[in-house]
């Protein structure tokens, strides 16, 4: 029996992209009885979760019975496919990220030669952990609430966390506290202002990986929460002025009144109104 997709807009594939993000691109599916595959392979890595049911994943030469909460890795270049099995409902979701970001993730953590990516030996895991952080990152990539800088460092954090976990000795930390307070005190003194990854890096003159890794290990938290922390650290003091809630929220850089109650509710179980009051 076909399912038509058409019919039922709920079921048809959801693709996320974002030009400020090209090197990640996100797809879920309600319905996997909707679309088959036939083996193929493809230039990029791809990673999914099989969010319910269960399917069947053919990998190279390998077939494999997969269920909820196993996550599947695709080398570029793996043969692969993953079908429905008997017309039994199941869903998933997919990352595809460019190889030539995820290479240059590697050379920064320590791993492989300086142009070669390192393909993993595992082609699927059922690490709940992981599982768990792969939904964290598409949740965050597809929140309309979240801004670039946010996406962006959650997803050279999972990237990283993934190289680590599947990699037997990971290499040390170096002691980056210069570095990271010259990291600090830049997302500080423009936390209004339209924060990129690649800014802080700049000032901070630490690769992504490297900064998304320490950083937290520091401060307890990531780039992106500290900024957020610093925003409604601002917020707080214009409210105490009486100043206006939708005047503050743009002030402050949130990108809109909306998602300015949601993080100052979150940092001080208090909306903005019943704090300036």
């Amino acid at each position: 029996m076909k399912h038509a997709a058409a019919n039922n807009p709920e079921k048809a594939p959801r693709f996320w992209r974002d030009d400020a993000l090209p090197f990640i691109e996100a797809r879920a599916i309600a319905d996997g009885r909707e679309v088959c595959y036939s083996r193929h392979s493809h230039a990029h890595f791809s990673i999914g979760a099989i969010t319910a049911g269960r399917s069947i994943y053919v990998h190279e030469q390998s077939r494999f019975d997969v269920a909820a909460g196993t996550v599947v890795l695709m080398n570029p270049g793996d043969v692969h496919a993953c079908n429905p099995i008997n017309d039994q409902p199941w869903s998933y979701l997919m990352l595809y990220v460019e190889t030539p970001w995820l290479t240059d993730l590697q050379r920064q953590l320590g791993l492989g030669a300086e142009c070669e990516f390192r393909r993993f030996g595992d082609t699927h895991l059922n690490d709940p952990h992981l599982f768990r952080a792969l939904q964290g990152l598409y949740a965050t990539l597809v929140d309309e609430q979240e801004d670039v800088l946010c996406k962006h460092s959650a997803a050279v954090e999972f990237f990283s966390d993934l190289q680590m976990r599947l990699t037997p000795v990971p290499p040390p930390l170096r002691e980056p506290n210069c570095k990271l307070e010259r990291a600090a005190d830049f997302i500080r003194e423009h936390c209004t202002t339209l924060v990129s990854l690649e800014d802080i890096c700049t000032a901070a003159r630490l690769s992504p990986s490297y900064l998304i890794r320490a950083f937290k290990q520091h401060y307890s938290m990531t780039p992106h929460a500290f900024l957020v922390n610093q925003r409604i650290q601002f917020a707080r003091e214009r409210l105490r002025h009486g100043q206006l809630i939708a005047d503050v929220a743009l002030e402050a850089g949130f990108a809109d009144q909306a998602h300015f109650q949601r993080a100052f509710k979150q940092h001080l179980a208090a909306t903005p109104g019943q704090y300036r009051r």
